[in-house]
């Protein structure tokens, strides 16, 4: 009998992770959610070969290679095509090969007799539980095209926004990265040279000078200190992430930061609007969407939240009451999501929560981008010219003396 590796989430949402002995895929799936599961993902164990061939830890699909998948397949498919061959033809004129090698074995299953929903979920890390749910809930709907549409247009918007804040980022990024190289070259290969130059000058040099000076003997002797040093943080970010209660405290302060904490927090309640909304769309049960929102909405902090808040609503809460005494949804969220509870339009309400968010992430953006270029290239000139100065001083006093 097939085993199957799954992840799936508790009534009470935590996570659960195990291996189950069933006829067929569904009906693993029909034996968890019998257990009160809610599955995430589910992986035939007898037919991974091409899981584990494609990389490490399962395939992995560029994401605008993946939105013009989800584009043209919802085309294809409203056009009249069958699901089955409009996978087929999109193995075959997709440019990543990952993904062609993907969807070719997912036709050969639909072939078989497998729903599309149940062939995606074997590969978790390409069709996300969003795209899973939502495919699942418009089989079960009969109206399979909508959905598909509703997760093209989904993730065009989710590629955009995280676009945008990632080219905020890059600049000043780039930047820091050269400043720091500057800076270490300058001091294991410049300052040494003008080390030996003042040694024969016999004048008194400047506090600057002898502190540019000291910092680059260190440097020099103490070289390995330095590169460790550098790998420090990156270290101490994974050893803290390695826990829940770590992540949740990291990205809380991740939140915190000035200005780019800002333009993430308003990233993650564009994503947490948009993926709630579409869920909702596709007329998945509430509970399961808050389940799976607060593993997708990319920050530790807002995801326990959503968790607690399913937990609140179970227990005869509302959910704008939830959110608003965690401080970190913002009045207008809490307002609006509690006039679409009251309307019956939480899709609705939700859907323009996201629509400004992701306007004011696109602002945002914009604005970061323009007032960091200058500001970095005033930083990297200034701490270059501080070295500089700090140099050219013993120079400018041996000749004052001379005058």
């Amino acid at each position: 009998m097939p085993k199957y590796r799954y992840k799936a989430i508790t009534s009470s949402g935590k996570k659960s992770i195990g291996i189950l002995e069933a006829n067929t895929m569904q009906r693993a799936r029909e034996a968890l959610n019998e257990k009160g599961l809610w599955v995430t993902d589910i992986l035939d164990t007898n037919e991974t070969t091409l899981y584990k061939d494609i990389s490490f830890g399962g395939p992995r699909v560029k994401m605008d290679q993946f939105n013009v998948f989800c584009r043209q397949l919802a085309t294809l498919y409203q056009a009249g095509i069958s699901l089955v061959e409009a996978v087929q033809i999109l193995s075959e004129q997709t440019d990543s090969k990952t993904l062609s090698k993907l969807l070719a074995a997912i036709a050969e299953e639909m072939r078989g007799g497998k729903q599309f929903s149940e062939s995606v979920s074997a590969y978790p890390t390409v069709f996300s539980p969003i795209f899973v749910s939502m495919v699942q809930a418009g089989e079960v709907a009969g109206n399979l095209d909508t959905m598909l549409h509703r997760l093209a247009v989904f993730f065009e918007k989710e590629r955009n926004t995280r676009e945008k804040v990632k080219s905020a980022m890059v600049y000043p990024t780039v930047m820091l990265v050269m400043m720091v190289l500057v800076v270490i070259f300058m001091m294991l290969f410049v300052i040494p040279q003008y080390v030996t130059s003042f040694a024969g000058m016999g004048i008194e040099l400047p506090m600057p000078t002898r502190i540019v000076m000291s910092v680059s003997e260190f440097m020099q002797n103490f070289w390995y200190i330095v590169i460790a040093t550098m790998f420090v943080p990156s270290l101490l970010w994974k050893f803290f992430r390695r826990t829940a209660s770590g992540r949740q405290k990291l990205d809380y302060l991740l939140l915190k930061i000035p200005v780019f904490g800002t333009l993430w927090h308003k990233q993650a309640i564009a994503r947490f609007s948009r993926t709630f909304s579409s869920l909702i769309a596709a007329a998945i049960p509430i509970m399961q969407g808050l389940s799976i929102v607060s593993n997708v909405v990319g920050n530790e902090a807002m995801g326990k939240v959503i968790s607690d808040t399913r937990e609140k609503v179970l227990s005869g809460e509302t959910m704008s009451e939830t959110i608003k005494q965690s401080k970190l949804f913002p009045p207008m969220v809490v307002q609006m999501m509690a006039i679409g509870e009251r309307s019956g339009s939480t899709e609705d309400m939700l859907d323009k929560v996201a629509d400004f968010y992701e306007s004011d992430v696109d602002q945002m953006a914009d604005r970061l981008k323009s007032l960091l270029e200058p500001l970095m290239i005033v930083l990297l000139t200034g701490v270059v010219g501080v070295i500089v100065m700090a140099v050219m001083m013993p120079t400018f006093k041996m000749m004052q003396s001379y005058l």
